[in-house]
């Protein structure tokens, strides 16, 4: 019945020590050999996401892959962007201000790098930076205008601080943007139409495939989206509270192979 499975990378593909399983990538290779599509679905960008897909055997044509939480679809072999819904630089001044106002730290994601206009960046956007291995880059603001790309807008701070945070983020910035927590350390804005359930949607339809075919696993607030829109919704045994009370099934943790278990369970239908 089910033909495609999104993946969310951390907490979900990844176990606690970063690694793929020998028992998920073992699940992953004979889900694709068996005509099933299997798909990344992350907050990164694709140079990020790319030592992954290269390693699950992820980069023929007709593989795709989610990336910026939803903002932008794209094939992996060709890099051809499916969808892509951006921010603009009016979100950015408003974000900006309200970083400002909550005394926190901000960067920019685009196609190319991130982008802060906090001359002492934190230590989080560092992170964001080397995980995804591209250059961190510092502008004033005033040399940041209409001619970049934001994909999305992140406020970065300590969990402890970001939980405060949150809750002094007006009602209108909800209303106006898609809000996500992506880690204790990261929340992100994206344009209001991009999630990772829309991107899975759009995707669904690019190859012609019913989404009550595709299967959606993750972990965090950011999976939400995908887990409610996906014929299959699912919820790692490690995934928050709120994740697996929406989901359809709860698989076992990241670090007991929770991924091959839902793939030999609803795609290869080993039992």
């Amino acid at each position: 019945m089910y033909k495609l499975i999104a993946l969310d990378i951390d907490g979900t593909l990844l176990n606690t020590e970063k690694k793929i399983t020998k028992e998920v990538f073992d699940s992953i290779q004979e889900a694709k050999q068996n005509g099933n599509k299997v798909v990344l679905s992350t907050g990164r960008p694709l140079p990020g996401v790319t030592p992954l897909l290269e390693e699950l055997n992820l980069t023929d044509e007709g593989d795709y892959v989610i990336c910026f939480n939803g903002a932008v679809v794209q094939e992996v072999k060709t890099k051809k962007v499916i969808s892509n819904i951006e921010m603009n630089y009016d979100d950015f001044k408003s974000i900006y201000e309200l970083s400002k106002k909550l005394n926190t730290y901000l960067h920019i994601s685009t196609p190319i790098d991130v982008v802060t206009p906090n001359e002492k960046p934190s230590k989080y956007t560092v992170l964001e930076s080397n995980l995804n291995k591209i250059p961190l880059v510092y502008k004033p603001e005033e040399e940041i205008d209409e001619t970049m790309t934001f994909c999305k807008i992140m406020i970065v701070d300590e969990p402890e601080k970001l939980e405060e945070i949150i809750k002094n983020v007006p009602q209108e910035f909800f209303d106006k943007y898609t809000v996500v927590r992506s880690a204790p350390f990261f929340l992100e804005f994206l344009n209001k139409k991009a999630n990772k359930g829309n991107a899975l949607k759009a995707l669904c339809k690019n190859i012609d495939l019913s989404i009550n075919k595709a299967i959606a696993v993750g972990d965090e607030e950011n999976d939400k989206h995908m887990i409610e829109y996906a014929g299959l919704g699912v919820a790692m045994g490690n995934a928050r509270d709120s994740i697996k009370n929406i989901a359809n099934y709860v698989t076992k943790t990241n670090n007991e192979h929770g991924v091959a278990h839902v793939i030999d369970k609803f795609l290869l239908n080993k039992y």
